[in-house]
């Protein structure tokens, strides 16, 4: 008996054993499960607002075959124009201010000038003397077919006509040019109108002030045909042509890119330096663009591009470079208190290989390949970092 009771103690002990191994296992797989959705972390929309996540796409940038250089956006004089005033006078209106948009031939101020009404005045006594006059010459006429009278005095009347009517003209257009009407009306105010559209950049003048044909009320800049000057040194010269895009950023600000194209390259050193001007004209997007604003640029040489994303958006970890996708949004659901949960935004974070860094991207290498529609966060994914390593510990 004592035989078949080691015997049955035994299978209890290896039946016990085997069921803790079972248990045990049972237990370590939700903590291999944790380990697994470690790269995960959860945001809600009120946390996004906070830290100011932003998504972007993976673009494909010219970065590693391309040249670097500084310049400065500028107008060219044909997009700028000086508002002046043809005749002196007396400021009496202004309707516009710095950073007004204005179109070409609209009325921006008036000048009041009593020459004006001399002038004015003048025209209507011609207007006059020519309505006498051509009553003269029909009277004229009808004598000379009567044998009444001598042929000179009607080609006398004619010829004043043609005076008259030649000082006419004359009056006429010169009132036209300064912008007030020659229909009989009288006035002393001329209106100041603008040459080009564009916004208004300076008014140099003010109500009441004097106003002559060499001193400036405003000026107007047309943003339209932005375009930069760059700096080419010597040595990279040969390898920049017209047509090659450029891919540029704002010194003060770095996070937004802009393009443009080269069209012309100077022939001479700029500013007795090593460095020949390079012109080219800034193409899609202007908004936010000055002239004035240096910016930093890359000339693109050859048709080799690489995935590239902002700086920002890669973030180093125990020796390792990060980003953080958006995986998953999650609906708004309900709580057992009845209370409603807003909408969370699940993002994965995902190992990657630097590249080479240019005008604020970096070119990334992935582990795995991902799909092409995959939308990364290019702002706020230091938060994402803090968040998921406050979690893990």
């Amino acid at each position: 008996m004592k035989l078949y009771r080691a015997i049955y103690f035994g299978l209890f002990i290896m039946l016990l054993t085997a069921c803790g191994s079972k248990t045990e296992s049972k237990k370590e797989t939700p903590v291999e499960a944790q380990r697994e959705e470690s790269s995960m972390v959860s945001l809600t929309d009120e946390q996004m607002k906070v830290a100011g996540i932003e998504l972007g796409a993976i673009e494909m940038k010219n970065l590693t075959n391309s040249i670097s250089v500084n310049g400065t956006l500028a107008v060219p004089n044909q997009n700028k124009a000086l508002v002046t005033s043809l005749v002196g006078g007396v400021l009496h209106a202004l309707n516009v201010q710095p950073g007004n948009s204005v179109r070409k031939g609209q009325v921006i101020g008036t000048i009041a000038n009593t020459d004006l009404s001399g002038t004015q005045q003048q025209l209507i006594s011609i207007n006059a003397q020519i309505k006498y006059a051509e009553q003269e010459q029909k009277r004229q006429k009808e004598l000379v077919d009567g044998n009444a009278a001598p042929l000179k005095n009607l080609q006398k009347v004619e010829s004043e006509i043609s005076s008259l009517t030649a000082q006419r003209t004359a009056l006429q257009q010169h009132l036209s040019v300064l912008g007030v009407s020659s229909s009989g009306s009288m006035s002393s105010i001329l209106s100041i109108t603008a040459p080009i559209s564009g916004t208004i950049s300076e008014v140099s003048a003010q109500i009441g002030s004097n106003i002559d044909a060499s001193k400036p009320i405003a000026q107007i800049i047309n943003n339209s045909e932005l375009h930069l000057d760059l700096f080419v040194y010597e040595k990279d010269l040969p390898k920049v042509a017209p047509g090659q895009t450029i891919h540029f950023t704002l010194t003060n600000n770095p996070g937004k890119e802009y393009d443009a194209t080269i069209y012309s390259i100077g022939t001479a050193f700029a500013n007795e330096t090593k460095a020949i001007p390079v012109h080219a004209r800034v193409i899609n997007n202007k908004a936010g663009l000055i002239e004035g604003m240096s910016v930093t640029a890359l000339i693109s040489l050859g048709e080799n591009v690489y995935p590239a994303i902002p700086d920002d958006a890669i973030i180093s970890n125990d020796g390792k470079d990060y980003i953080f996708i958006l995986a998953k949004m999650n609906e708004e659901k309900s709580t057992e208190k009845g209370d409603h949960e807003g909408h969370s935004v699940v993002f994965n974070r995902i190992q990657v290989v630097r590249g080479v860094s240019e005008i604020g991207y970096t070119e990334i290498r992935f582990m795995n390949e991902l799909p092409k529609e995959t939308k990364v966060v290019v702002k706020g994914a230091f938060f994402l970092m803090a968040k998921m390593t406050n979690v893990e510990e």
